[in-house]
Order: C-alpha cells, then structure tokens, then sequence
C-alpha cells in the first residue's frame, strides 16, 4: 500500500532517545504483567482458594480485554493523537495495577486483571505510533528503534519470571503488581515531554465491531477453559464457540457496512500483511504456552521454587534480547521472508527437543529449547512488526499496531486456553508437556511454510 502522507518534521536527537525510552517503558509493564502472574499461580491458588480454572481466567482475563480492545484502541490513537492515548493507558495501568495488589478475592482478581488488560490496549498501539511517527525519516532506524521496543517487552517479560519468583519468596504475591508503580509512574514523566503525534479528528469508533470482538474472544477463550470441566457437549461449552463463531461472521460482514472499521479487510488482501499476522499468533501461542506449562511443571513436576523457576528463565530472556538485536542487521540485510522464516524454524526446532523430554532429565536438556524457542521470537517478531507498518500508510499506523498486537494476545490467550486444556486431559503433567510442544511445533512449520511461498520483499524496511 503507498503511503503518501506527508513527512513529519525530524525530532530533534534527544526527542527520538525521549520517544524511544517512554514507549519503550510502557511496553515493559505491559509485557511484565503477562509472564510474572504465570509463576504466582501455585501462591495464588493456596492464598485465594483458586482451582485450576480460576487461575486460568486470572491469566488470560488481562490478555483477553487487551486483545479485544486493541483494534479500537488503535482508532482512538489515530483519532485523538498517540501521545495522549499513551498517557491515559499508563495512568490507569496504574490504578489497575494496585488494584490487583490489593485484590481480596479471585473475583476481584480477575475484575482488576482485566482492567489492566484495557489500559495495556492503550498503550501498546499508541506506543508505536510514536516511535513510527518520530523515526519516518530513515526507515533503518526505524528498524532498529522497532527492535529496541521488542527486545525491552521481551526483556521485561522474561524478568518478569526472574522478578516474580524473588518477589514471590520474599514479599508475597501482591509485590508483583505494586512493582509496575514506579514503572508507570517513570512513564508518565517521560511521556509528558513528547510532542503530540498528528491526529486523524475523522476516525470514528466503530462500537459494533468492538462489542462483537470482545463477545466472540471471550465466547472462545471461555469454552476452551471450561471444557475440562463442564465436557465438550455441556450447554455451556457448545454455546461459547457457537457464540464466538456467530460474532466472527458478524463482525466479517459488520466491517464491510461501516465507513471507517476498526479492521479494514483491504489490509488483509496485503500479502505481507497478512502473513506477518499469521507468523505473530503462531509465534505467542507457543511462547506463551510454554510459560504457561513450563511453570507448573517446573514446579509441581520437578519441585523447584519459584525463585529457581525465575532462574530457569533467565536463558530466554538472554537468548531473545541477542536474536532481537540481531534481528535487525538480518532484516536490514535479507529481508523480510529470511528473517522471519528463520524465526519460525528455530523456534519449531526447539519445540521439537523440548518434546523429547523424559523421566529424570535434568535443566541441561531443558537448556536447549530455552536458547531456540526464544532466539526464533527474537528473529521473527521485529520483522513482522517492521512488516506490518511498512505495508501501510502511515495515517493508519495506529490501527495496523493495533491489529498486530490484537493478534499477538489472541494468541497469547489462546495458548493458555488449548495448554490448559492438553495438560487437564493428560494422565501426567509431563505427557501433556510433549503433546503441547507437538501441537506448537506444527503451528510454527505451517505458519514457516506460509511465509515462504506469499512474503514478499519490497525492500528491507
């Protein structure tokens, strides 16, 4: 797609290094609050009398409201400027956040995950117009400002674990969620010194296309978490993916009666586009759903703490931020398709030894799959990032973010849903184990498959 909008004037140095440092920022909460819950699970169930499902709708009532709500949000950022959406998310990040903090129930945990899940869609969007916006004037530092921001929300969320498991043991479960205060707080100040993007006053919100995005999502991830429970053929389990399909075909035909949707289907008929959504819910459902699983069988299989389930983690948080850096001189230098198919193979590749993990086998066989699984992310993600905004004008920045990262949390729910649900048929947490990494693995070669036949290479950036 061409973009002929007209070019931003250049900010000045200490502008883009302001720019880069505050989205970077608002990334870094975001991403914290996804993976640090997954390691409090187990303290979570013994202080608030939670079962397995209850820890399932804390995990994902957060990923599903910012999923949802990240196609509107993005229209909000175009509309009323990504500056002051990207404000308001931190803000009320926030609240939420001490919220949770103080939560006193399951319920209220739940209630106060998915505020945060709201304000998170705020962020992220609008963090990215800004760093679109600041840096379009030279499209390889906007590569590499995209990998800065990837490689910080990677890094936070694999401290997250690290951070979690020490908080864990030291000052309880409620000290992962005071944690994002100063975090937000350092946010909001650095945010206050940007300049404010260009708005787009025409956008207007389109509510039907949202109510029937946040119903189908949560029809969906709902009948996926009570299957195990309820069985497939329970009222209630048939009723939520009857619902979630309903809304799918509402929505398709909702977008092609409304002036401005809040998901354009000429994007989808993007190549490159479409591909780089495909390669990015291949990529979260795996990753997400290896946190999900590796922390309970870290800790109820093979007895670790959760401070030594932190330490566990601290291979992916090295090995991503490496192949994010890199990630960029390869973009730079072979193009979308070799980069994001390289991705896509070695994390597959680790997927496929993580899966021959038996009885007794110590970290050190576990140690590869932690190298690959996140190496592969680190490759592939920037790239699709970098793809996704390039394939669009830049007025619409805001919303193809939106729908990326949209997709990015889709995934991440649904691959807590589907482990959820592989683990609660398996006789064993280790046999669900290998059933997951099959299942993740063949996501991954598809989605590599796919890559290599449709991405096109109009250039490097």
């Amino acid at each position: 797609m061409s973009d002929p909008s007209p070019t931003p004037p250049r900010s000045s140095d200490r502008q883009l290094r302001v720019t880069r440092l505050a989205a970077c920022f608002g990334f870094m909460v975001v991403q914290l609050d996804i993976t640090i819950v997954n390691l409090a699970l187990p303290t979570l169930a013994n202080d608030l009398a939670a079962d397995i499902f209850g820890l399932q709708w804390v995990v994902d009532a957060y990923t599903l409201l910012f999923a949802s709500l990240l196609l509107s949000a993005g229209a909000i950022s175009d509309r009323f400027g990504a500056r002051r959406s990207f404000l308001i998310g931190l803000s009320g990040f926030l609240l939420t956040s001490a919220a949770c903090g103080l939560a006193q129930s399951v319920t209220q945990l739940v209630a106060a995950r998915a505020g945060q899940g709201l304000f998170a869609a705020l962020m992220v969007p609008s963090s990215l117009a800004l760093l679109n916006h600041a840096f379009a004037h030279d499209t390889a530092q906007r590569a590499r400002a995209m990998a800065v921001w990837t490689a910080s929300g990677a890094a936070a969320a694999a401290m997250g674990l690290l951070l979690g498991g020490a908080l864990l043991q030291t000052l309880g479960w409620r000290s992962i969620f005071f944690v994002n205060l100063p975090l937000c707080a350092l946010g909001i100040v650095l945010a206050w010194r940007i300049a404010e993007t260009p708005r787009k006053a025409d956008r207007r919100l389109d509510m039907a296309g949202q109510v029937l995005a946040v119903v189908g999502l949560v029809g969906l991830i709902g009948a996926i978490i009570e299957t195990p429970r309820l069985g497939f053929d329970h009222a209630v389990v048939l009723g939520g993916f009857g619902l979630a399909a309903a809304c799918a075909i509402a929505f398709a035909i909702a977008q092609t009666r409304v002036a401005q949707p809040m998901l354009p289907l000429a994007l989808l008929r993007l190549p490159n586009f479409s591909i780089a959504l495909l390669s990015a819910i291949a990529i979260s459902l795996a990753y997400y759903g290896l946190i999900f699983v590796m922390s309970l069988y870290l800790q109820q299989f093979a007895g670790y703490t959760p401070l030594q389930t932190g330490l566990a983690y601290v291979p992916l948080t090295l090995a991503f931020i490496a192949a994010n850096l890199l990630g960029g001189r390869l973009l730079a230098s072979r193009g979308f398709r070799v980069t994001i198919l390289s991705g896509l193979l070695l994390c597959a590749s680790g997927f496929a030894w993580l899966g021959r993990l038996g009885d007794g086998d110590s970290y050190l066989w576990i140690l590869p799959a932690f190298l690959a699984v996140p190496a592969g992310m680190g490759l592939a993600m920037p790239a699709t990032t970098t793809m996704i905004l390039a394939s669009v004008d830049r007025s619409w920045s805001g919303t193809a973010a939106a729908v990326l990262n949209a997709v990015r949390q889709t995934g991440a729910a649904l691959g807590v849903a589907l482990c959820g649900l592989l683990l609660a048929d398996a006789v064993r947490i280790d046999a669900g184990l290998r059933i997951v990494c099959v299942v993740c693995m063949v996501g991954l070669l598809l989605s590599a498959d796919l890559s290599w036949r449709y991405i096109r290479d109009g250039g490097s950036a």
